[in-house]
Order: structure tokens, then C-alpha cells, then sequence
């Protein structure tokens, strides 16, 4: 979808959430505490919030929410973002955010 595309091209971490959704709140609050501020992308607040979740799924997200893209790349959901921050892969993927989050 070319909503999808646009948000991600333009932000540097992009999190496709719910605000029901206690796996989402997780991610968000990890990615605080690394030192990055997400755009938080509600889908239960967005009119086309289901067609969003389903052309993320067809994307490649393993689903459920959240979808976390870094860079304008799918990272995945929270299992990959925990497998990546355990790994200590997260990290580097962040870094270049953490200069635009102290600006």
C-alpha cells in the first residue's frame, strides 16, 4: 500500500501499532528507553486501519502488530525486534536515530 511506503520513506523508525495491543505498547517503550522516538502509527485511530494491517501482512510482516520498519525496511514484529535487540543487532540499526532524536 502506498500509505505504508510514504510513512516509512519519511520516517527513520516508523511503528505500526494499536493502542489495544499490549505487544505494541512493549516495542514502543523499548525503543524509548534505547534513546529513539518512533512514529507511532494507530491504526484503531486511522480510517483505513484494517487495509493497512492487511497489506502489511501481504508485505511480509509475520504479524500481529506491531510492524516496525527502520530505515524504510520492514524489521518485522516484536519476535524479530526482541530476537534483534538480543543479539545486540538493534543497536546498530538505531544509531543513526539517535542523533535526530537529541536534536
Amino acid at each position: 500500500m502506498e500509505k505504508i511506503v510514504k510513512l516509512a520513506t519519511e520516517n527513520g523508525i516508523l511503528i505500526f501499532s494499536k493502542s489495544s495491543c499490549c505487544l505494541c505498547y512493549t516495542v514502543q517503550i523499548l525503543f524509548q528507553e534505547l534513546g529513539v522516538h518512533p512514529l507511532v502509527h494507530d491504526l484503531e485511530q486511522d480510517p483505513q486501519g484494517k487495509d493497512i494491517e492487511k497489506a502489511l501482512l501481504r508485505m511480509g510482516c509475520p504479524g500481529p502488530l506491531p510492524a516496525v520498519f527502520i530505515g524504510g525496511q520492514l524489521v518485522g514484529s516484536t519476535n524479530e525486534v526482541m530476537s534483534l535487540h538480543l543479539s545486540g543487532s538493534l543497536l546498530t540499526l538505531l544509531r543513526p536515530y539517535h542523533q535526530q532524536a537529541a536534536n
